[in-house]
């Protein structure tokens, strides 16, 4: 099996490259580069893609569940794997690899630490592409497989919030169930879960979508801190710039494991469950989740995730058709899409 062994270097690219394809979600770029930092005191994770597996091999799903914005939030390395050591236990079969559930300033490297402290590779092939907000948004479109049963691992938390068991239900129950026990562990929890054939991937994830994350970090990191890094990453992702300004309204509550509001810039309306769903410029429609829509930081171009925003910052809001991002099965599906809108009061559909 040939394997890219991955750097240091690939990892901070991979953490700002994933934070800006999180839309919003996918935490915070400090958690991630301190994951980067965890991993590499383990040891060297390797990246393989999907031609190097077979089809009936299994891999697994790796995640972080909860509110970013959680301030009671924990998970430290050993929950991590742990997680990856309980799933290989309990499923009969071998695990041959792990992906992660989305790209994210956190979740693109989510799976590395695992990787080196289990020795499986990570897989280039996330599955989603970009961050969303609920657990059957990247579960590989398995709630359409009639009778299909979710395995999941989870644990998280410190002291008296210290949480971790195992699940096997049904997808939706057993993704709720682990929503409730992040709330429970103070916000967060690390999961493994779902394990399917390489060949269900190949078909449902988002095939490159680690590589992506790394080349957009790098053409990212590549540019003067400045303005002119958010024009550099419009131009990689071939998207545009819908409005800059300073932000005068910014509400956010947490609501059952999520961070959901919306961010006022003058005449432009961003909703956010976690990710940002609409953009609105009065009225009219600028961008619709699966689209990317992203926040900067006008001065510094640094990537902005939503439970950061403040009133008063100068942003700048970035706007990436769906087309142009690696996708997974499940933002064409609109049974799941349609979850969004009665949580921001938005049409998605």
């Amino acid at each position: 099996m040939v394997k890219r062994e991955l750097t240091k270097d690939d990892a901070i690219k991979a953490v700002y490259g994933g934070c800006i394809l999180g839309g919003g979600g996918g935490g915070w770029i400090s958690d991630g580069l301190q994951k980067t930092e965890s991993a590499f005191e383990i040891g060297f994770p390797t990246l393989i893609t999907v031609e190097e597996l077979q089809d009936e091999d299994y891999v697994v799903c790796v995640s972080l569940v909860g509110a970013p914005s959680a301030k009671e939030q924990y998970v430290d390395s050993k929950q991590l794997v742990e997680t990856v050591q309980r799933m290989q236990k309990e499923f009969p079969h071998p695990i041959k690899a792990i992906m992660t559930n989305e790209n994210g300033a956190s979740t693109t490297i989510n799976g590395w630490l695992q990787a080196a402290g289990t020795g499986l590779p990570v897989l280039d092939a996330p599955c989603n592409g970009r961050a969303h907000p609920t657990g059957s948004m990247g579960s590989l479109n398995l709630s359409e497989v009639e009778g299909y049963q979710s395995l999941q691992s989870y644990s998280g938390g410190k002291a008296d919030k210290k949480v971790e068991g195992f699940v096997s239900s049904a997808l939706d129950k057993s993704s709720k169930a682990v929503r409730f026990m992040s709330v429970e562990a103070g916000g967060m929890v690390a999961v493994c879960r779902n394990p399917v054939t390489m060949g269900y991937v190949k078909n449902h994830a988002a095939v490159g979508g680690i590589t992506q994350a790394i080349a957009l970090g790098d053409a990212f990191l590549s540019v003067p801190a400045g303005p002119e890094r958010i024009e550099a990453v419009a131009s990689f992702l071939k998207g545009r710039v819908i409005h800059s300004g300073k932000v005068s309204t910014f509400h956010m509550n947490q609501t059952g494991g999520f961070d959901v509001g919306m961010v006022r810039i003058n005449d432009l309306e961003l909703t956010f469950w976690n990710e940002y769903m609409t953009a609105e410029m009065n009225g009219a429609r600028k961008g619709t989740f699966p689209d990317l829509i992203m926040t900067f930081d006008a001065k510094t171009g640094l990537p902005l995730v939503s439970a950061e925003i403040q009133e008063g910052q100068s942003i700048a809001v970035l706007s990436v058709p769906k087309e142009n991002l690696k996708l997974s099965s499940t933002m064409f599906n609109e049974k799941l899409l349609k979850t969004v809108e009665p949580i921001i009061q938005k049409n998605i559909i």
